[in-house]
């Protein structure tokens, strides 16, 4: 049978790491499911969600130059959609100018430093300066 990128294979848990478990695939080959590849939720533990010796359902998703099988358990669901992750950006929902941005970043800018002074002043003179 030939494996390649793309192919959903019906393989036999073989071993469990920190990491990832190993399948067994048809033929004799061994894959890798990375633990993020595991479910579609957080996972901190591998065993929580399978066991050796388990029947799982898995698709190829990388073949390295070295012959290194990658494979994902939540891809292999029919049902699996893949979500892109959104950044969390600071802009804001409007579109500002840049000169306007500009202005904001020298405004608060200014205040920082004002505050720093602030700070600083209020801590000058050290120990034993008592005002004689």
């Amino acid at each position: 049978m030939s494996i390649s990128i793309g192919t959903v294979l019906e393989g036999v848990v073989s071993g469990i790491t920190k990491f990832g478990a190993f399948v067994e695939l048809p033929g004799g080959l061994t894959g890798l499911v990375h633990i993020s590849e595991v479910a579609d939720t957080y996972v901190k533990d591998v065993k929580d969600f399978i066991k050796e010796k388990d029947r799982v359902k898995v698709k190829v998703i990388n073949i390295d130059e070295k012959g290194k099988i990658g494979l994902s358990i939540k891809r292999a669901n029919p049902d699996y959609k893949e979500r892109r992750r959104q950044r969390n950006n600071r802009r804001s929902t409007t579109s500002a100018s840049f000169e306007d941005k500009l202005a904001r970043f020298m405004k608060e800018s200014d205040e920082r430093i004002q505050d720093l002074k602030r700070h600083t002043d209020s801590k000058r003179g050290g120990r034993g300066s008592r005002g004689f």
